[in-house]
């Protein structure tokens, strides 16, 4: 497939504006699979429209729901079909470049007694399923894969799945959905324990259609999550609040660029999504939280960043990082960014997300002139206070959150940072460039021949 290649370069201007991100991805995937689990109309507002949620849309079709945008009213209906009568689907699956739906599907459909091929693309094709696998196949699912649990997959459920208790060797909100998602149409009760707390979006959102879901405080910090089967899901409402980890992208863009002030509306501030903003301000950034309220079951809030105050380098508590585990690469720009030394530990997770997240990051950062020591799941960047050179091309390998952190990075750079292909950004943040522009950010095309082009295709930035 051709790349769109592009470029940012240090702003002239202060970034200045109100926007509305777009909706929180994890909440979109749920809305439109919970809803096919209830009978009935579900209506979803503030919907992610990005190509990720829309391949989720096209799998609850095919698996037997209705989805349907009502363009008028800007609201997204999903008729589903309840428990128990999801049908195979009669071609394969396209999950696209997200494990998160990939991973939730599997629990879904391994819970009834249906058989389904999921597919993606060359990304998500390396990043490994065993670990949803392994469970799933002790409660009665089967599965046929690739070498290494990896897509394409053949799913063969089973309406007579049988309840577990499961503990889960790694930290990790993907699986522990899967396993309460098998669970609804499992006999008894289906627990899962976790040492570290993970996001809890799944169990929040299921309690809103109607499920018992439990938690139980165990030794050390550890919880229990007991799903209690065949409840009867009611269809509801559901308005998807700001991705908060898109928000990240333009809050630290506001933080490097002097002068800057930026405000984000309707922001999802879930504590198992929200240790992002915590971090930048540990780090000195000024960072002020207005309008706090609550929106279907999640604390959500406006926010206001406002650049000029220095940041400095911290030491990152360990036991944060599930509560921002994509956000390490955009932070990663602001700690290239900041005084002193930002160290960053128990991050073996970004190992297999879109990309090797840890190994890109740090090969990226130092191909910009950062000082900086990689580990096997730490990373140690020694900032100056002030950006680093930049000048870098960036391969981002299909990976949305690696090309919209170091087109953030270029913003603050001396020397302009290229990236290979803006279009992975569009599976979670459909209007990532022309929200970056409105705010007065310099992003645009990079002509392998003519260097940086304007909207024009005129050259420019030189």
């Amino acid at each position: 497939m051709m790349k769109t290649p592009y470029i940012s370069h240090r702003a002239s201007t202060a970034l200045t504006g109100e926007v509305r991100i777009p909706g929180d991805k994890s909440m979109s995937h749920r809305s439109l699979m919970f809803g096919l689990l209830a009978k009935g109309r579900t209506t979803v507002t503030g919907l992610l429209e990005g190509e990720d949620v829309m391949d989720t849309a096209e799998a609850v079709r095919k698996l037997g729901g209705k989805v349907e945008k009502d363009k008028e009213n800007d609201i997204w209906n999903v008729d589903g079909i309840g428990l128990d009568k999801l049908q195979s689907p009669s071609s394969d699956l396209q999950m696209g470049n997200s494990g998160t739906s990939t991973r939730l599907l599997m629990g879904l459909i391994a819970g009834h007694n249906i058989t389904a091929r999921m597919i993606g693309d060359a990304s998500l094709s390396k990043r490994p399923m065993n670990r949803v696998i392994v469970p799933l196949e002790q409660m009665g699912a089967k599965f046929e894969s690739t070498e290494g649990g990896r897509l394409p997959l053949n799913i063969f459920g089973s309406n007579a799945l049988k309840p577990i208790s499961y503990k889960l060797p790694v930290a990790s909100a993907q699986v522990k959905s899967a396993i309460l998602l098998a669970g609804l149409n499992a006999e008894g009760t289906t627990t899962v324990i976790e040492t570290k707390p993970t996001r809890d979006h799944t169990e929040n959102m299921l309690r809103h259609f109607g499920a018992q879901v439990d938690v139980e405080d165990l030794d050390d910090g550890a919880q229990a999550i007991h799903i209690h089967g065949k409840p009867v899901l009611k269809p509801c409402h559901i308005d998807v609040y700001a991705d908060p980890s898109s928000a990240a992208f333009p809050a630290v863009s506001a933080l490097l660029v002097p002068g800057s002030k930026v405000t984000l509306h309707n922001v999802g501030l879930n504590e198992r999504r929200s240790g992002v903003f915590s971090t930048l301000i540990e780090m000195g950034a000024d960072i002020q939280f207005i309008n706090e309220r609550n929106n279907s079951g999640e604390p959500v809030a406006d926010i206001v960043i406002t650049g000029g105050k220095p940041l400095k380098g911290i030491t990152v508590p360990a036991t944060r990082v599930p509560s921002m585990i994509d956000e390490f690469p955009i932070l990663s720009m602001a700690a290239a960014c900041a005084e002193g030394t930002t160290y960053m530990s128990g991050l073996e997770e970004l190992r297999v997300k879109e990309s090797d997240r840890l190994k890109m990051v740090a090969d990226g950062l130092k191909a910009c002139g950062v000082d900086l020591i990689e580990g096997e799941d730490s990373l140690t960047i020694h900032g100056t206070g002030t950006p680093p050179k930049g000048g870098a091309f960036i391969e981002t390998a299909l990976d949305h959150r690696i090309a919209m952190s170091f087109l953030i990075l270029g913003l603050a750079t001396q020397e302009p940072v290229s990236i290979d292909d803006v279009a992975p950004v569009a599976t979670s943040f459909p209007n990532f460039i022309t929200m970056m522009a409105d705010l007065g950010a310099n992003m645009h095309p990079l002509d392998q021949n003519k260097g940086c082009t304007d909207s024009a295709g005129n050259a420019c930035c030189v």
